[in-house]
């Protein structure tokens, strides 16, 4: 006689086919509620994880995006993670600045209203520069 189960084998099938099910539901790209989130952007996952946000990071004494599109009237945050202090004043009329950045710290700025291109610097480092375009 027997000790083993003819049911062994195939309990452990089921278990591993419902543990399989479980995860393919987790991952058929559906957000919980039947539908598919909705697509995201280049530019918003790289700029933020919050939907919309707008900025610009420095660090290794370089803007990231160099070069950036925004709407006019955006607020633009600026996250400074070099050591060393930085502004984004725009050249010209200087229509925005963010005035001296500490390192380590954050600073926000709101985007000219009228649609154009922008050049903009750090005025502690003139080699520093960037675009900002309003569209």
């Amino acid at each position: 006689m027997s000790l083993t189960s003819p049911w062994r084998g195939r309990s452990a099938l089921v278990g591993a086919a419902c543990v399989l099910l479980a995860l393919a539901g987790c991952s058929n790209g559906s957000n919980g509620y039947g539908t598919a989130p909705a697509p995201t952007s280049a530019a918003s996952t790289a700029s933020s994880a919050v939907p919309g946000a707008v900025r610009i990071v420095i660090e290794n004494f370089t803007f990231s995006p160099a070069d950036l599109q925004v709407r006019p009237g955006a607020k633009v945050t600026v996250v400074n993670r070099d050591s060393a202090s930085h502004t984004v004043t725009a050249t010209g009329d200087k229509p925005f600045d963010t005035g001296t950045i500490s390192g380590g710290a954050t600073a926000t700025f709101t985007a000219p209203s009228t649609p154009g291109s922008y050049s903009y610097l750090c005025t502690i480092h003139p080699n520093m520069k960037g675009t900002l375009t309003v569209t």
